[in-house]
């Protein structure tokens, strides 16, 4: 396989990104952020809502953090302090997201609750910021990897919130009713996005 210094620009982003949104990806293959998606994910418009504000942080925070990394930790000698940034990070974000959101659609902010400023928490937003470090990315390249990984939880909640939402519609066995039901298609779901690992090794 070509190594990604070699690629063309285009050609590395885009492998990138739909290897952390598919192959690897966050909540179906490493279950990462499992909390904030069974808590959200009864409805189609709060599980749309809630994907796209984690991922316009993860995006943001992984190409943040990584600059934070390289050029403030590492000639430092702090990157102990990794986990502590990250963090700062990501919850700095995360009250800009709920501001904006707030701004824009009260509905919608009402709907996600307490499960918004929780993304400051979301161990998947962390898990790629952390993940991305481990890879031999450039700054764009771990933008990519951000924006992929964001886009994998968000197409992941958007999936299972619509199917718990015709779910609820149909009448089933008292022992699968709730979260028995919804366990059940996340590992069929699961499995699915599994199937795509080791299609792509970057």
């Amino acid at each position: 396989m070509t190594p990604l210094a070699d690629m063309g620009f285009l050609s590395s982003f885009l492998l990138i990104f739909v290897s952390a949104a598919f192959t690897d990806n966050i909540l179906m293959a490493r279950f990462l952020g499992m909390c904030s998606c069974l808590g959200v994910s009864k409805k189609v418009d709060t599980s749309l809502g809630l994907g796209l504000a984690v991922m316009f942080v993860t995006a943001a925070t992984a190409a943040l953090n990584y600059l934070v990394y390289q050029y403030l930790l590492v000639p430092l000698h702090l990157e102990y302090l990794r986990l502590i940034v990250f963090i700062v990070v990501i919850a700095a974000f995360t009250q800009l997201v709920e501001m904006i959101i707030e701004r824009v659609s009260e509905k919608l902010y009402n709907s996600l609750g307490i499960f918004l400023p929780l993304i400051t928490v979301n161990c998947a937003i962390l898990g790629i910021s952390l993940f991305m470090l481990n890879k031999p990315y450039s700054f764009l390249q771990a933008f990519a990897f951000g924006l992929g990984g964001g886009f994998g939880w968000f197409l992941a909640i958007a999936l299972i919130g619509g199917i718990r939402e015709k779910i609820n519609e149909a009448a089933l066995p008292k022992g699968l009713a709730g979260p028995g039901i919804t366990l059940v298609v996340i590992g069929i779901m699961a499995l699915a996005f599994v199937g795509f690992s080791g299609m792509i090794k970057i």
